[in-house]
């Protein structure tokens, strides 16, 4: 069983940064794609960026640009770096993983997921 931890949201103003991380746990982490998804009050889940096991990765039109996706395979770890957040990045961030090692964008593509972790951008 794969367990998944977001850590590293809060709350800042426009124009600022923040590093997401997300501390796996179970399983072999460096075959799986790990993705992060983002879900604002109201509003579906939506894909964010991935990583895949030869560190490719894919991000949102949304993000491009802006937010990095890396994974420390000797930490069982992914990060997420959000430079210049805008008031529309505000929502709940999680971490999943693919075991699957696959291209995915879709949630349900996921199998694993963590708790959240709260991002609050203010204008």
């Amino acid at each position: 069983q794969v367990q998944l931890v977001e850590s590293g949201g809060g709350l800042v103003q426009a124009g600022a940064s923040l590093r997401l991380s997300c501390a796996a746990s179970g399983g072999i982490f460096s075959r799986y794609t790990m993705g992060w998804f983002r879900q604002a009050p109201g509003k579906e889940r939506e894909f964010v960026a991935h990583v895949r096991w030869n560190y490719s990765t894919w991000y949102a039109d949304s993000v491009k640009g802006r937010f990095t996706i890396s994974r420390d395979n000797a930490k069982n770890a992914v990060y997420l770096q959000m430079n210049s957040l805008k008031p529309e990045d505000t929502a709940v961030y999680y971490c999943a993983a693919d075991p699957m090692a696959r291209v995915v964008v879709r949630d349900y593509e996921y199998d694993y997921w963590g708790q959240g972790t709260q991002v609050t951008v203010s204008s």
